[in-house]
């Protein structure tokens, strides 16, 4: 019998699956990515988002100006203050596919969520999920687990005030050793609460408000000292626009499409940089460089339109090219108001437009004086056979039109022959690449950007990611430093950190960057073994396995074996996020750790040692 006749296709092989068994089955159709909430793309805060998403709407509505959230441990907690859903609608809202009041464009015209499927999403993928929704003096409520209906009560009298309340659990089924990060959701929380402004939310006692919108978003998110003039704050009707000028490498942007935080950009994001440019050639009467005018720009843009469209369920990339399906599109809309706007606003701040022009002709002198370097440092890098001496890629390369595999792919930067060697052997050859320093690399703190092209180690790693010229073409999802759990690897990684951070901040802003956490210790008898990753894991699995359990202390990446290492870098793959905090700016976060003599350094430094025998190694340097 051939393969083919083994292999039956029947009436019996087809199936219907109903729409909470799609969703557990094709989540990532979903939420993107599931991820373990290390990044800030993961599926857990996607499930806060869509939750969120829907109180944030009756807020647009001119529903409710309060929003309370609370996040414990894994439990969710949302209660608005809008309408609430009507009360024989609500499991019909929660549970039945492409259900929902936003089809109705006049009760939200310019919402987040259209197409019905997200509080679906968390219901089906949350062990626990609850709602209730209060109108004018009666409530409703509901209990789910993993979809599946287990409480349908009836509607009672209440005398709280209207509004909609939603508690989930995520389901560890689907997210396996999840948490959430507070960095993440404050970041998450700060997002909604500019582009909403007047909105109060109350996220884990903490009041979330801002006034001034996205002039207060950047400047949290900037520091006065290292900004070249104030920040100039535009606002229309359906858009809001905030920008300046830093000391930073490369270009920062926060783009949003209403009020959803489009990390990813699209044709809103390459609208603005387009009419930025367009707007200073026109001002200065010069035909500038495009990447000279946007050389060091830090900008917030925020648009309101109908039926946005989006290059995935995750929303983090516009596709629309119309403010609404007959209107005007967004490249015109957006250069018409900046065009306008701006250049209003430059005549009547002359002291702003030559700031202005002083960053541009800093950038176009910087530029054409690397132009000579990077051309040799590219010609030394082909010499030097990039993709076979340092770089074991992986066999999935990207391009522009597959930017959403992204989420697919990782490098790990590791130090020595035999930790790379280890994780090659093992590592998913699609997916994964492994990229091997020799030594320490050099401190690149307080040089300029020619030393990237003058240093073949650190050129060389440039060109592996491909980040020379910004993120647009980023061949990584996942950047990760893969070192020593002893005082030199921990040395290698703020290294490394300072690199990035210095010279391709928005790699790690952008959450990028991350630490392998490898563990520390094995434990085993002849019937277990237990990795343990801190002295408690340690201290815990002893009392498991017993006293005389065999203890191995991993003092390095060489010493654990490829075998092992599989199960490392797998599914269970344990990374730590690189963060960098608002409210602190690169040089001051580079003098802090690379700086000379620093005390406060020094201090962190002891009270972050960990002494265990003769091993001492630094836990917790970081960013």
């Amino acid at each position: 019998m051939t393969k083919e006749q083994e292999i039956q296709y029947t009436e019996e092989n087809i199936r219907s699956l109903d729409w909470r068994e799609h969703i557990r089955m094709r989540p990532g159709m979903y939420i993107g990515k599931i991820g373990d909430g290390s990044s800030p793309d993961d599926g857990i805060y996607v499930l806060v988002k869509e939750t969120l998403d829907n109180s944030i709407d009756e807020h647009v509505m001119g529903f409710g100006k309060r929003i309370d959230v609370q996040i414990s441990d894994q439990k969710v907690y949302i209660r608005d203050y809008g309408r609430g859903i009507p009360l024989k609608k609500v499991i019909d809202c929660v549970a039945k596919i492409n259900t929902g009041g936003k089809y109705d464009s006049k009760a939200f015209k310019k919402s987040v969520g259209l197409n019905g499927v997200g509080t679906k999403a968390v219901n089906a993928l949350s062990h626990h999920f609850s709602v209730s929704s209060i109108r004018s003096g009666e409530k409703k409520r509901a209990e789910f687990s993993q979809g599946i209906i287990k409480g349908d009560f009836p509607i009672e009298k209440t005398d709280e005030v209207d509004g909609t309340i939603l508690t989930f659990v995520p389901d560890h089924e689907i997210f396996k050793n999840f948490r959430f990060i507070p960095d993440y959701l404050d970041s998450q929380i700060w997002n909604y609460a500019y582009l909403n402004s007047g909105l109060k939310i109350h996220f884990n006692g903490e009041k979330y408000y801002s006034q001034k919108g996205l002039f207060d978003l950047l400047t949290r998110k900037t520091d006065p000292q290292n900004l070249r003039y104030p920040i100039v704050h535009l606002k229309g009707e359906d858009i809001e626009i905030a920008l300046t000028h830093g000391t930073q490498y490369g270009e920062q942007y926060y783009t949003f499409v209403n009020g959803q935080f489009t990390t990813q950009g699209g044709t809103h994001q390459g609208a603005f940089r387009e009419a930025l440019v367009k707007t200073a050639r026109d001002f200065f009467k010069k035909d500038f460089d495009a990447s000279d005018v946007r050389q060091s720009i830090i900008a917030a843009v925020s648009l309101r339109i109908e039926e946005p469209i989006f290059e995935s369920q995750t929303k983090t990339k516009l596709g629309s090219s119309h403010m609404a399906p007959e209107g005007a599109t967004i490249r015109s809309f957006v250069n018409d108001f900046i065009k306008k706007e701006l250049d209003d606003y430059l005549h009547k701040n002359p002291e702003i437009a030559d700031a202005i022009l002083k960053r541009i002709l800093q950038s176009e002198k910087e530029r054409k004086e690397m132009a000579g370097i990077r051309k040799l440092a590219n010609q030394r890098a082909k010499k030097a056979n990039l993709h076979n001496k340092k770089l074991r890629d992986c066999r999935f390369h990207l391009n522009s039109t597959k930017n959403e595999k992204k989420y697919d792919t990782t490098i790990f930067i590791t130090e020595g022959d035999s930790a790379s060697g280890s994780i090659t052997k093992v590592r998913d050859v699609l997916t994964q690449a492994v990229f091997s320093l020799r030594g320490k690399p050099l401190n690149s703190y307080g040089l300029t950007k020619k030393v990237v092209y003058e240093n073949e180690e650190l050129n060389l790693l440039q060109h592996a990611l491909n980040i020379e010229d910004g993120l647009d073409d980023l061949r990584f999802n996942n950047v990760v430093i893969a070192t020593d759990a002893d005082v030199d690897g921990m040395h290698i990684r703020l290294l490394l950190m300072t690199f990035f951070v210095q010279f391709f901040p928005d790699l790690v802003r952008n959450g990028h960057l991350y630490i392998l956490q490898t563990p520390l210790f094995r434990v085993r008898n002849k019937k277990e073994t237990h990795y343990c990753y801190s002295e408690e894991e340690k201290q815990k699995a002893l009392r498991k396995l017993g006293k005389s359990a065999e203890i191995t202390r991993f003092k390095g990446l060489g010493e654990i074996s490829p075998h092992e290492f599989a199960g490392f870098i797998g599914e269970d793959m344990k990374l730590e996020p690189v963060i960098m905090k608002l409210g602190r700016s690169v040089d001051e976060i580079l003098a802090y750790y690379m700086g000379k003599n620093r005390p406060e350094r020094q201090q962190f430094i002891i009270d972050n040692l960990v002494v265990e025998k003769d091993t001492v190694e630094l836990e917790k340097v970081g960013v």
